[in-house]
């Protein structure tokens, strides 16, 4: 198959949705298909040009043999306005179209959301080209927006996402949701259940894996032997509340070997540094994102890995760093809404336990029973690990995405007669 994957990050950018359309690209072409990608200039998570692309509009280039098609963002530094954010979706939306028609013709288009607004030029391809769509979403926008307060509800801004939202499902063949809590939203927003397919969100388990903490690099570079360590990795930003975990690390500052890990985008960490010194958290180190190719050692130093939610994010999120901590064989402490996608994740698998989101003394409380319990800690380990190889495997959402899009091109094409069995007289054929 020929297959475009229309996806705002890709490769450079070291997290989020990047490194999973880069590993389902590369793997697609290692199964024999064609890929292209058509995405924007990296810039996150710094929400800045990365140096090498800067003061260019477009840009072609080709990685692992992936066709990778780069266009104009704009961006605006890391604290956009919402001006700002619909100036830049909406800079994609009219850069990238070009950049689709520039190549050859694909069987499928995947493409991923949010942005929500890449829906339309996607909507309009597939149009013009006669092209099946498949709509990833990765969440809910109308939804996420309002619990976080960025959109009021009821608002004509309100309305219009969702409209748009609508838009994007009507116009796509099928809908790939990454948990099956996602399905009743988008039932109630007019999706026929036959047109949504759960596909989770995977962790490659070859490169994510229990490693041993004896000479662990990240544990030596950072003088964590012999400590006790609660790792947090990840985006910092409004669903996340991480001032739950500098507030439980305050109150654990006598235990010594106890420390806790927070690594995330520089700017926010500065944030996270005043938190620290006016609770006086001296147990909390403080670490920029590291290199990719370090992730497997820095999961691996862990004896414990936090997700961490407020209590008005949406119900059916599912963070990526769920499967990663449960495929590097590391326990979980969720604090996460009781009720939600996330708990309901946790739970099935067996690698963690729960405590109430925002809650600082619950998150102590439970970081103070397993330093207690190295025992459970291994246990949950071990259980998450098990629980990653049965169903978050890179290779078990290979398979689904291929039999999705292949279903989905053998409907496309036309209908031949079947040839005649070898031995039998073909119609008008006077040679015997």
């Amino acid at each position: 198959m020929r297959i475009l994957i229309y996806s705002y990050n890709y490769y450079p950018e070291p997290i989020g949705i990047a490194p999973l359309m880069t590993e389902l690209a590369e793997n697609l072409v290692s199964r024999g298909h064609q890929v292209r990608v058509v995405t924007g200039m990296p810039n996150y998570p710094q929400r800045q040009i990365y140096e090498e692309y800067k003061g260019k509009f477009y840009l072609t280039e080709e990685r692992n043999h992936v066709t990778i098609q780069r266009s104009y963002v704009r961006v605006r530094g890391p604290h956009p306005t919402l001006l700002d954010r619909f100036l830049l979706d909406g800079s994609f939306v009219c850069s990238s179209f070009l950049q689709a028609y520039r190549g050859w013709r694909p069987d499928v288009v995947f493409v991923t959301v949010p942005p929500l607004p890449v829906c339309v030029p996607v909507a309009l391809f597939g149009w013009l080209r006669g092209c099946p769509i498949v709509l990833n979403v990765q969440d809910i926008v109308s939804e996420a927006a309002v619990r976080v307060k960025l959109l009021k509800k009821g608002s004509w801004l309100s309305w219009a996402v969702d409209a748009l939202e609508r838009f994007a499902y009507k116009t796509s063949s099928k809908v790939s949701v990454i948990a099956e809590g996602f399905k009743d939203k988008l039932i109630s927003q007019g999706v026929s259940p036959d047109k949504i397919v759960c596909i989770p969100n995977w962790v490659n388990t070859n490169f994510i894996k229990p490693l041993p903490q004896e000479n662990n690099s990240f544990r030596q570079k950072h003088h964590l032997e012999g400590k006790f360590v609660v790792l947090y990795s990840g985006n910092i930003a409004l669903t996340q509340g991480l001032q739950t975990v500098i507030k439980a690390a305050a109150s654990l500052r006598e235990y010594q070997d106890i420390v806790f890990v927070i690594v995330g985008e520089e700017i926010a960490l500065r944030g996270l540094e005043q938190d620290c010194h006016n609770l006086k958290a001296t147990n909390v180190l403080l670490l920029p994102f590291q290199p990719r190719a370090q992730l497997p050692e820095m999961l691996a130093a862990a004896d414990v890995g936090l997700v961490v939610q407020k209590h008005r994010v949406t119900s059916f999120n599912m963070p990526s760093k769920i499967p990663l901590l449960l495929a590097s064989g590391r326990a979980i402490i969720a604090s996460v809404p009781l009720d939600g996608t996330a708990a309901r994740g946790i739970r099935e698998s067996g690698g963690g336990v729960i405590v109430p989101p925002e809650d600082p003394q619950a998150l102590a409380d439970q970081v103070l029973a397993l330093y207690r319990d190295r025992q459970k800690v291994m246990h949950l380990g071990e259980q998450g690990r098990c629980y990653a190889l049965e169903h978050y495997s890179l290779e078990q959402a290979l398979n689904q995405y291929e039999n999705l899009f292949m279903s989905l091109t053998k409907r496309r094409q036309p209908q031949m007669q079947p040839l005649p069995e070898l031995g039998r007289e073909l119609p008008g054929d006077s040679s015997r």
